[in-house]
Protein backbone atom coordinates (compact mmCIF):
# COMPACT_ATOMS: atom_id res chain seq x y z
CA UNK A 1 0.00 0.00 0.00
CA UNK A 2 1.47 3.34 -1.02
CA UNK A 3 1.87 6.12 1.50
CA UNK A 4 0.30 9.53 0.86
CA UNK A 5 3.17 11.96 0.13
CA UNK A 6 1.97 14.57 2.64
CA UNK A 7 2.41 12.16 5.56
CA UNK A 8 6.16 12.51 5.03
CA UNK A 9 6.08 16.27 5.59
CA UNK A 10 7.17 17.39 9.04
CA UNK A 11 4.26 19.19 10.75
CA UNK A 12 4.57 22.89 11.65
CA UNK A 13 6.29 23.39 14.98
CA UNK A 14 8.63 20.38 14.85
CA UNK A 15 12.05 21.93 14.42
CA UNK A 16 14.08 18.89 13.40
CA UNK A 17 15.50 17.38 10.24
CA UNK A 18 16.69 13.82 9.46
CA UNK A 19 13.49 12.35 10.88
CA UNK A 20 12.13 8.95 9.85
CA UNK A 21 8.34 8.82 9.48
CA UNK A 22 6.70 6.45 11.98
CA UNK A 23 2.91 6.85 11.89
CA UNK A 24 0.17 9.43 11.47
CA UNK A 25 -3.60 9.85 11.46
CA UNK A 26 -6.20 12.34 10.27
CA UNK A 27 -3.87 13.27 7.40
CA UNK A 28 -6.68 14.86 5.37
CA UNK A 29 -7.40 17.40 8.14
CA UNK A 30 -5.61 20.75 8.60
CA UNK A 31 -3.21 21.35 11.47
CA UNK A 32 -4.42 23.80 14.10
CA UNK A 33 -2.79 27.25 13.95
CA UNK A 34 -0.89 28.65 16.92
CA UNK A 35 1.03 31.83 17.70
CA UNK A 36 2.58 31.04 21.09
CA UNK A 37 4.41 28.13 22.69
CA UNK A 38 4.49 27.09 26.34
CA UNK A 39 7.29 24.79 27.42
CA UNK A 40 6.84 21.71 29.62
CA UNK A 41 8.68 18.53 30.64
CA UNK A 42 7.73 14.92 31.34
CA UNK A 43 9.85 12.21 33.03
CA UNK A 44 9.42 8.44 32.95
CA UNK A 45 11.39 6.21 35.34
CA UNK A 46 11.99 2.72 33.92
CA UNK A 47 13.56 0.08 36.16
CA UNK A 48 13.40 -3.67 36.70
CA UNK A 49 10.96 -4.33 33.87
CA UNK A 50 8.54 -1.68 35.13
CA UNK A 51 7.70 1.97 34.49
CA UNK A 52 6.69 4.51 37.12
CA UNK A 53 3.60 6.56 36.24
CA UNK A 54 1.69 9.14 38.23
CA UNK A 55 -2.09 9.25 38.68
CA UNK A 56 -3.14 12.90 38.29
CA UNK A 57 -5.22 13.89 41.32
CA UNK A 58 -6.11 17.44 40.33
CA UNK A 59 -5.88 20.04 37.57
CA UNK A 60 -5.50 19.50 33.84
CA UNK A 61 -5.52 15.78 33.04
CA UNK A 62 -7.13 14.81 36.34
CA UNK A 63 -7.91 11.08 36.45
CA UNK A 64 -5.24 10.17 33.89
CA UNK A 65 -1.86 8.48 34.25
CA UNK A 66 1.23 10.26 32.98
CA UNK A 67 4.90 10.79 33.66
CA UNK A 68 6.11 13.42 36.13
CA UNK A 69 6.64 16.96 34.91
CA UNK A 70 5.27 20.41 34.44
CA UNK A 71 5.96 23.91 33.22
CA UNK A 72 9.45 25.24 32.53
CA UNK A 73 9.81 28.43 34.55
CA UNK A 74 11.37 31.60 33.02
CA UNK A 75 15.16 31.32 32.99
CA UNK A 76 15.03 27.59 33.73
CA UNK A 77 16.53 24.92 31.47
CA UNK A 78 14.11 22.11 30.49
CA UNK A 79 16.28 19.42 32.12
CA UNK A 80 16.47 21.40 35.37
CA UNK A 81 12.69 21.85 35.29
CA UNK A 82 12.26 18.10 34.76
CA UNK A 83 14.44 17.30 37.78
CA UNK A 84 12.56 19.81 39.93
CA UNK A 85 9.15 18.46 38.95
CA UNK A 86 10.22 14.84 39.52
CA UNK A 87 11.31 15.76 43.04
CA UNK A 88 8.15 17.76 43.76
CA UNK A 89 5.71 15.19 42.38
CA UNK A 90 7.37 11.88 43.28
CA UNK A 91 9.97 12.75 45.93
CA UNK A 92 12.90 11.30 43.99
CA UNK A 93 15.91 12.41 41.95
CA UNK A 94 17.43 10.73 38.90
CA UNK A 95 19.91 10.98 36.07
CA UNK A 96 17.87 11.94 33.03
CA UNK A 97 18.37 11.17 29.37
CA UNK A 98 16.49 13.09 26.69
CA UNK A 99 14.05 10.71 24.97
CA UNK A 100 11.98 12.89 22.65
CA UNK A 101 9.93 16.01 22.03
CA UNK A 102 6.17 16.36 21.63
CA UNK A 103 3.94 19.19 20.48
CA UNK A 104 0.31 19.20 21.64
CA UNK A 105 -2.45 21.59 20.57
CA UNK A 106 -6.13 21.85 21.38
CA UNK A 107 -8.76 23.91 19.65
CA UNK A 108 -9.63 27.26 21.23
CA UNK A 109 -6.10 27.54 22.69
CA UNK A 110 -3.80 30.10 21.08
CA UNK A 111 -0.64 28.38 22.29
CA UNK A 112 0.99 25.01 21.75
CA UNK A 113 2.43 22.80 24.49
CA UNK A 114 6.01 21.83 23.64
CA UNK A 115 7.08 18.99 25.92
CA UNK A 116 10.60 17.66 26.36
CA UNK A 117 10.43 13.97 27.33
CA UNK A 118 13.07 12.34 29.55
CA UNK A 119 13.80 8.80 30.64
CA UNK A 120 15.57 7.63 33.80
CA UNK A 121 16.81 4.07 34.32
CA UNK A 122 17.32 4.45 38.07
CA UNK A 123 16.46 6.85 40.87
CA UNK A 124 17.46 7.96 44.35
CA UNK A 125 15.22 8.63 47.31
CA UNK A 126 11.89 7.27 48.48
CA UNK A 127 8.95 7.41 46.08
CA UNK A 128 6.35 9.61 47.77
CA UNK A 129 2.80 10.65 46.90
CA UNK A 130 2.29 14.40 46.44
CA UNK A 131 -0.76 16.64 46.42
CA UNK A 132 -0.87 16.39 42.62
CA UNK A 133 0.37 12.89 41.73
CA UNK A 134 0.12 9.37 43.12
CA UNK A 135 3.08 7.30 41.82
CA UNK A 136 2.42 3.70 40.76
CA UNK A 137 4.54 1.03 39.07
CA UNK A 138 3.31 -0.75 35.94
CA UNK A 139 4.71 -3.79 34.16
CA UNK A 140 6.42 -3.31 30.82
CA UNK A 141 5.03 -5.42 27.97
CA UNK A 142 7.13 -8.16 26.41
CA UNK A 143 9.29 -7.22 23.44
CA UNK A 144 6.82 -8.88 21.07
CA UNK A 145 3.86 -6.98 22.51
CA UNK A 146 5.87 -3.76 22.51
CA UNK A 147 6.60 -4.23 18.82
CA UNK A 148 2.94 -4.95 18.04
CA UNK A 149 1.82 -1.71 19.73
CA UNK A 150 4.19 0.52 17.79
CA UNK A 151 2.50 2.22 14.87
CA UNK A 152 -1.08 1.35 15.81
CA UNK A 153 -3.66 4.08 16.15
CA UNK A 154 -4.90 5.48 19.47
CA UNK A 155 -8.34 3.96 18.78
CA UNK A 156 -6.81 0.52 18.16
CA UNK A 157 -4.91 0.62 21.43
CA UNK A 158 -7.90 1.90 23.39
CA UNK A 159 -10.18 -0.82 22.07
CA UNK A 160 -7.66 -3.64 22.61
CA UNK A 161 -6.47 -2.66 26.08
CA UNK A 162 -8.44 -3.88 29.07
CA UNK A 163 -9.61 -0.96 31.24
CA UNK A 164 -7.55 -0.59 34.39
CA UNK A 165 -9.45 0.20 37.57
CA UNK A 166 -7.41 1.95 40.24
CA UNK A 167 -8.40 2.30 43.87
CA UNK A 168 -7.94 6.00 44.77
CA UNK A 169 -7.19 4.97 48.35
CA UNK A 170 -4.20 2.85 47.35
CA UNK A 171 -0.85 3.90 48.78
CA UNK A 172 1.78 5.76 46.79
CA UNK A 173 4.46 3.33 47.96
CA UNK A 174 2.87 0.52 45.92
CA UNK A 175 5.14 -2.53 45.70
CA UNK A 176 6.51 -2.93 42.18
CA UNK A 177 5.94 -6.69 42.46
CA UNK A 178 2.17 -6.09 42.42
CA UNK A 179 2.27 -3.93 39.29
CA UNK A 180 -0.42 -4.12 36.60
CA UNK A 181 -0.06 -3.61 32.82
CA UNK A 182 0.36 -0.06 31.53
CA UNK A 183 -3.14 1.53 31.71
CA UNK A 184 -3.32 3.01 28.20
CA UNK A 185 -7.10 3.33 28.54
CA UNK A 186 -6.51 5.87 31.33
CA UNK A 187 -3.83 7.89 29.55
CA UNK A 188 -3.90 10.47 26.78
CA UNK A 189 -4.89 8.62 23.61
CA UNK A 190 -1.68 9.23 21.65
CA UNK A 191 0.54 8.06 24.53
CA UNK A 192 0.09 4.54 23.15
CA UNK A 193 2.04 5.57 20.05
CA UNK A 194 5.14 7.16 21.55
CA UNK A 195 5.47 5.56 25.00
CA UNK A 196 6.47 2.18 23.47
CA UNK A 197 9.23 4.06 21.61
CA UNK A 198 10.51 5.53 24.88
CA UNK A 199 10.42 2.09 26.51
CA UNK A 200 12.39 0.68 23.56
CA UNK A 201 14.96 3.52 23.93
CA UNK A 202 14.08 4.91 20.50
CA UNK A 203 14.22 8.71 20.32
CA UNK A 204 11.11 10.29 18.76
CA UNK A 205 9.34 13.52 17.95
CA UNK A 206 5.66 14.06 17.30
CA UNK A 207 2.69 16.35 17.14
CA UNK A 208 -0.94 15.72 18.10
CA UNK A 209 -3.87 18.10 17.70
CA UNK A 210 -6.91 17.57 19.92
CA UNK A 211 -10.51 18.71 19.59
CA UNK A 212 -13.26 18.99 22.19
CA UNK A 213 -16.11 16.49 22.01
CA UNK A 214 -19.20 15.90 24.13
CA UNK A 215 -19.50 12.42 25.60
CA UNK A 216 -21.77 10.62 28.03
CA UNK A 217 -20.50 8.57 30.94
CA UNK A 218 -22.33 6.48 33.48
CA UNK A 219 -22.24 7.87 37.02
CA UNK A 220 -24.05 5.34 39.16
CA UNK A 221 -27.59 5.17 37.81
CA UNK A 222 -27.31 8.43 35.85
CA UNK A 223 -25.75 9.37 32.53
CA UNK A 224 -23.63 12.50 32.75
CA UNK A 225 -22.69 14.73 29.80
CA UNK A 226 -19.12 15.98 29.85
CA UNK A 227 -16.53 17.48 27.54
CA UNK A 228 -13.28 15.70 26.70
CA UNK A 229 -10.33 16.12 24.36
CA UNK A 230 -9.68 13.54 21.67
CA UNK A 231 -6.98 13.50 18.96
CA UNK A 232 -8.08 14.26 15.42
CA UNK A 233 -4.70 14.57 13.71
CA UNK A 234 -1.28 13.26 14.74
CA UNK A 235 2.16 12.61 13.26
CA UNK A 236 5.16 10.84 14.81
CA UNK A 237 8.68 10.17 13.61
CA UNK A 238 11.80 8.40 14.81
CA UNK A 239 14.69 10.76 15.48
CA UNK A 240 18.46 10.25 15.45
CA UNK A 241 20.17 10.19 18.84
CA UNK A 242 21.20 13.83 18.39
CA UNK A 243 18.52 15.34 16.10
CA UNK A 244 19.48 18.45 14.18
CA UNK A 245 17.24 21.46 14.67
CA UNK A 246 16.04 23.53 11.75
Amino acid sequence: MSMAPHTLETPPGLRYVSLRYHTSGGDHLPWLPFTKVKYYTNVFVVKGGKVLLGYKKRGFGKGKYNGFGGKVEPGELPKDAALRELKEEAGISATLKHAGMLLFLSEDAEWAFEIEIYRADDYEGEITESDEMRPEWFNLPSESVLASIQGRTPRDISESTQPFSSDPSSTSAQDASTASPIPYSQMWETDSIWLPLLLAKQKFVGRADFRKVRVQRQDGTEKVDEEKLEPYRWWYALAPEDPVGI
